[in-house]
């Protein structure tokens, strides 16, 4: 990550009363276009269906202007669905991009260090045990999965501890223990009843399909207070990415922060995946890109959390209106991230030879 483009960006000090920070053009002006991008393709999204509505209805309709035919289809059919694909998104953003900066690597994020897959398997185990109850308990079935996550993310990071959390280190025991997960989650699928599969399976690729109210509200509250969480702390983030030592030497308590802000990352991997199932990709792509296009050495937290909405809300998009059969969003995710993943691998060889 250290070796990302440097941003031709003029820079400088703003200072107001007590408070200083650095005034940087490019980064606000990426930060507007995602943002603006993201609501236009959450607008489109709430638009097109089976009754189209034209985007003008649309705006009206958002700001209490609508027709009542548009305000039903749009606020009680299509807005919970589109606001999960949001929520989710912006958890997995910025979960990938705590992950990536905490251990220092652009592989980290919670698919590869087995958050998910530790989800994946607490769900299954539900759906499994109480068969169709389950399945109608929403609530319950996301709150199974928060659980899962947030075990599984507290047994890796103690199981990475060692006088402090080495980055390669993390992600070895990451990926064991996912590979763990993923053999629980099918040992319980071959137990199983065929209903319970069926429903099983279509939560594990993750879907944006039949979303309540309720899981929309249960699901932002929790992701609000933890990203509100994250950017109180993450101020501290920074002067640890020149090394513990250095980051110590400015008084900052390295081991409280990255304790914190990695248990906040897992907490949203769980929010998200307790919400739109385990999306894979989004928390992988979405800070690397962002931070391409900020032209920063790190992964930018707001830039990735807007990111990671606009490619799972796009995406599920792309699987409602130009795949057939009304795929799945996390196969159009899978799609897009593979690749990338391989990407990254070349390059790491690349850089790792030269």
């Amino acid at each position: 990550m250290s070796n990302a483009l440097e941003a031709p960006d003029l820079h400088r000090g703003v200072r107001v009363g007590g408070w200083s920070w650095v005034w940087r053009p490019w980064i606000v002006l990426v930060t507007v276009v995602l943002a603006a991008l993201t609501f236009l393709v959450f607008s489109v999204s709430i638009a097109i269906g089976d009754f189209t509505i034209e985007l003008p209805a649309v705006f009206r309709t958002l700001v209490g202007q609508g027709e009542r035919v548009d305000e039903f289809v749009i606020m009680d059919l299509r807005m919970p669905r589109a606001l999960v694909g949001l929520i989710a998104g912006v958890a997995l953003g910025i979960s990938g991009a705590l992950t990536q900066s905490i251990a220092r690597n652009p592989l980290a994020s919670p698919d590869v260090l087995g958050i998910t897959g530790g989800a994946s398997a607490t769900a299954v185990f539900v759906v499994t045990a109480s068969g169709g109850a389950a399945i109608a308990n929403s609530i319950g079935l996301s709150a199974a999965a928060l659980t899962g996550g947030l075990l599984t993310g507290l047994l890796v990071y103690f199981m990475a501890w060692k006088k402090g959390i080495d980055g390669f280190r993390l992600i070895l025991i990451g990926v064991s223990v996912s590979a763990v997960m993923q053999a629980v989650t099918t040992w319980l699928l071959v137990l199983a009843d065929i209903r319970d599969v069926a429903r099983a399976q279509r939560w594990l690729v993750g879907s944006l399909d039949s979303r309540s109210w309720s899981e929309v509200w249960a699901s932002l509250w929790i992701m609000a207070a933890l990203v509100l969480v994250v950017l109180v702390v993450s101020f501290q983030l920074r002067p640890m990415h020149f090394g513990d030592d250095v980051a110590a030497g400015l008084g900052v308590r390295y081991s409280a922060v990255r304790a914190v802000l990695l248990l906040c990352a897992v907490l949203l991997a769980g929010v998200a995946v307790s919400a739109a199932g385990p999306v894979p990709f989004v928390a992988l792509v979405g800070p690397q890109i962002s931070m391409r296009l900020m032209r920063t050495p790190v992964p930018p937290l707001i830039a990735s959390g807007l990111f990671g909405a606009l490619l799972l809300i796009g995406s599920d998009l792309v699987a409602r209106t130009v795949l057939p059969n009304d795929l799945p969003v996390g196969i159009v995710t899978a799609i897009i991230g593979g690749p990338f993943l391989v990407y990254l691998l070349v390059r790491a060889n690349v850089k790792r030879a030269a």
